[in-house]
């Protein structure tokens, strides 16, 4: 904007300036022309007075030289009555032009070699005397060159002074308009505290009030629902506390050291997310290397925990890549979250008996973990990926792996459903590294696909 208002000052000062100009120039030239002949005139009315007292040649020529104008002026006397005609001075007219002027009784110019001549015819008694005044072009030019240069720069100058005031107006109007843009921006990276200066036009005066209230409804938005996330969460304290109690007089075994675990994981959760929701400032994704954590320790801390259920139900485990520490710019619990999720969709959507694998990929600019199982697959991978579109038959609702694919989109990596080559689903988790768009590489299970085998939506 700012530069479209600069080039339209730029086109109406250029329209104006040469509307102006180009005439005034004219103008000034034909002015110098005029002055220049007005001055022919008054050497030309010099000699008039001398040659109404004598036509005597001797006496003419001293008359001419006397006035200093024996160059450029010239007197054609006609024959009289026993007299013969007399020229004095330079001819530069041509006899033709001369007899007209003498024919006609009234001054003319003509253009000859070099500039103009003034024809100014004088009555005698002995005919009509013509005195010719020769006019130089750079007389008739004179100081309009100087004059049109003075326009130019005045022309000039006042372009440039229409660009410097528009650029200040287009920055007084565009700037506003930029603070709005990066408050927008900022809000939508998590920073609720951003607002704008009610500066500017009043359009945009306007825009930065409505901007400020739509931010201010939205952090009160999402402080009432992290009230309310909180207030859920706390009833949850209540079954928990009577599962505890019921947890501990199940007595000695793997069994029951096994739901006492999961128990106590499930309150520490539950006060995570407690925590979480009664914070005033909202969480903001953790970047860096120092933020993040080992994915490979979290995939054997995860797998030992589903190991125990797995030997239960007869589930064959496999896991891969986990031998040497992989870091990624995640936070440890939020890993641990989709592992679960994935992990736990595995023991909820296949038989018992179904074998699964977890392997982590290491690459240089992305880490690609996969979760495949052996089991009837997906039928429809597209609703699965859909947050809350689950099929309800077996009481899924598809967040398990909405809380995946976010984690993946968070670090500019994504989620894909295919094949596995156990024969079941597998779960492509693709986390990037520099933050960068995924690089698709024709990884094995990149594509989509749609199963013929039935099964729920995970």
């Amino acid at each position: 904007m700012r530069w479209a208002l600069v080039k339209v000052c730029v086109a109406v000062t250029t329209m104006v300036v040469v509307a102006f100009a180009v005439p005034l120039g004219l103008v000034i030239k034909e002015m110098a022309r005029d002055r220049a002949f007005s001055n022919a005139e008054r050497e030309a009315a010099a000699v008039a007075p001398a040659l109404s007292i004598t036509t005597d040649r001797d006496q003419l020529e001293r008359v001419v030289a006397s006035a200093g104008l024996d160059d450029g002026i010239a007197v054609h006397i006609p024959a009289g009555e026993g007299a013969k005609a007399v020229d004095i001075g330079r001819q530069r007219a041509a006899d033709k032009d001369i007899g007209t002027t003498r024919t006609l009784g009234r001054a003319s110019t003509t253009e000859v070699p070099g500039g103009s001549t003034l024809l100014q015819p004088t009555a005698l008694s002995s005919g009509v005397a013509v005195v010719e005044v020769f006019v130089p072009e750079s007389e008739v030019s004179n100081g309009v060159g100087t004059a049109w240069a003075v326009l130019a720069a005045v022309g000039v100058a006042l372009i440039i002074g229409s660009v410097a005031v528009a650029d200040r107006l287009g920055i007084r109007m565009v700037q506003p308009a930029q603070r709005l843009v990066g408050a927008a921006h900022e809000l939508g990276e998590g920073k609720l505290g951003s607002r704008v200066p009610e500066e500017g036009p009043a359009e945009l005066r306007l825009a930065a009030v409505a901007f400020n209230s739509m931010a201010d409804q939205v952090v009160q938005l999402l402080a009432n629902e992290r009230e309310l996330a909180a207030d859920l969460s706390h009833r949850l304290r209540t079954p928990l506390t009577v599962l505890r109690l019921n947890a501990a007089s199940l007595g000695d075994g793997p069994a029951a050291e096994q739901t006492r675990a999961a128990v106590a994981q499930l309150e520490r959760e539950v006060d995570t997310i407690i925590r979480t929701a009664r914070e005033a400032k909202p969480q903001t994704a953790a970047k860096g290397v120092g933020a993040g954590c080992d994915a490979a320790e979290v995939v054997r801390e995860r797998m030992d925990f589903w190991s125990a259920l797995a030997e239960d139900e007869g589930r064959k485990v496999r896991m891969a890549g986990v031998d040497r520490p992989v870091r990624i710019p995640v936070a440890r619990a939020d890993l641990v979250a989709a592992l679960d999720a994935l992990l736990g969709n595995v023991f909820r959507h296949t038989p018992e008996g179904t074998a699964f694998a977890v392997d982590v990929h290491n690459g240089e600019d992305a880490v690609i973990v996969l979760v495949s199982d052996a089991g009837p697959g997906i039928i429809d991978p597209e609703a699965a990926m859909a947050r809350g579109r689950g099929s309800g038959s077996d009481g899924s609702t598809g967040l398990g792996l909405d809380i995946v694919r976010r984690l993946a989109e968070a670090t500019g990596g994504d989620v894909r459903i295919g094949s596995s080559v156990l024969g079941g689903t597998e779960v492509r988790l693709w986390i990037q590294l520099d933050g960068r768009a995924p690089v698709r590489r024709g990884h094995r299970g990149t594509a989509v696909r749609r199963r013929r085998r039935g099964a729920g939506v995970r």
